[in-house]
């Protein structure tokens, strides 16, 4: 059944996606081995840390090892347009901006995927940790975004972006396996990136020093770090009025509980200075450089236009704290399209806004403005920029940019 048809898979030098290749060939695929190169200044690369060459190289003796193709694909320009000036707008904005995730929205399954279209592939696939799932309604297929199989390596938040074209053409060949599995697999077939550790860092760059990335566009500027006292914080004020169902909330009570806190200077007191308050973000820990404060001190807030820092002691400071968030009606992406929201209704969803953490149950709200998130438990460090992926047991249905 599969003789005829036709996947590239998106070698990128790694354990992951050569066992995927691996595997595509055995189930009869005509597979079509492409590595992505997407960045070209090493000057912010850490040596050593998963350099391009390197990963190239790798991924064709891969490719030679399986008896397969091999192109390389240069995306560096559509990388930079698409991923890094998104990056620097965003930080330069005092927002937190995830890359991966739009990487894989707007180069493996968008650009690579129409690169492969050109050799009339029938599929893209990737090494990532999750599985798809196919369902009927209403007569017409709808594909499902599932979590991995392991769920210490599960990626189906990195992939919260896609829609049903994008899932239609994709594979994971992977996603049913254990990191282990996959290791055992590339080990029995010889393959030289079955020791290779996971790179870490940004996608298919490696591992980066994100402020002298930052700095080629983003100068240093000297600025306050302020701390703000426990007692100025009004979370307390951010909760759900007793008795009150979500669907009788008004809009500004939401606001109060959803919007970003926004302090001012009279609030905090002067610790130390910073070389730019566009290079952290909330929840951030290290790279203060401030001792002596007893309890740890975390980023509650950042102001780039006025340059402040305003931090909290301690992981347990209600300024770290967060009832709920908003997401504007254009950042919104419903990967079930069939289950979106339409304005005044709610669902009940788990939640998570940052890879690896544990899905938290939350309602969501859909306004005439946008979407209300409002968790069961307090989240710790939301930044505007993120994203929030909301899932129904194993799958993921939909995300947003938080604001």
């Amino acid at each position: 059944m599969n003789q005829r048809k036709r996947v590239v898979v998106g070698l990128s030098g790694g354990v992951d996606s050569s066992v995927a290749a691996y595997l595509l060939k055995e189930q009869g695929y005509e597979v079509i081995g492409m590595f992505m190169k997407n960045w070209h200044d090493e000057s912010v690369t850490i040596s050593n840390e998963c350099p391009w060459m390197e990963d190239s190289t790798d991924a064709m003796l891969v490719a030679e090892k399986l008896g397969i193709p091999f192109q390389a694909l240069d995306l560096s320009e559509e990388y930079r347009e698409r991923i890094v000036d998104y990056m620097f707008a965003e930080y330069k904005a005092g927002r937190t901006p995830n890359p991966d995730i739009l990487c894989n929205r707007e180069i493996k399954f968008d650009i690579f995927l129409k690169a492969a279209q050109k050799l009339k592939a029938d599929f893209v696939a990737t090494g990532h940790y999750c599985q798809k799932g196919e369902i009927n309604v209403n007569g017409n297929p709808v594909f499902q975004l599932l979590a991995g199989a392991d769920p210490n390596k599960d990626q189906s938040y990195f992939l919260c972006q896609l829609n049903q074209e994008q899932l239609a053409k994709a594979l994971f060949p992977i996603g049913h396996l254990q990191k282990s599995e996959v290791r055992k697999i590339a080990k029995e077939q010889d393959l030289i990136t079955a020791d290779k550790k996971d790179s870490q860092g940004l996608c298919f760059i490696g591992k980066v020093r994100l402020p002298d990335f930052l700095q080629q566009q983003l100068k240093p500027k000297k600025g306050d770090i302020l701390v703000v006292s426990e007692e100025l914080s009004i979370f307390d004020k951010k909760k759900i009025p007793a008795g009150m169902s979500f669907e009788d909330l008004d809009l500004e009570t939401l606001d109060g509980i959803c919007m970003p806190e926004i302090y001012d200077v009279s609030q905090g007191k002067k610790i130390a200075e910073h070389n730019g308050a566009h290079y952290f973000t909330v929840g951030q820990r290290k790279g203060l450089q401030v001792g002596g404060t007893g309890k740890p001190l975390f980023v509650i807030a950042t102001d780039t236009s006025s340059n402040v820092i305003y931090t909290g002691l301690g992981e347990d400071h209600p300024g770290l704290l967060r009832n709920g968030l908003f997401v504007k009606h254009e950042d919104i992406h419903w990967i079930r399209e069939d289950l979106k929201l339409q304005i005044g209704e709610t669902a009940k969803y788990q939640a998570r806004i940052r890879y690896r953490q544990p899905l938290s149950s939350a309602t969501l709200l859909m306004k005439e403005n946008g979407l209300y998130v409002i968790f069961d438990t307090p989240q710790k460090g939301v930044a505007s920029g993120q994203f929030v992926a909301w899932y129904d047991g194993e799958e993921s249905i939909g995300s947003g940019t938080i604001f």
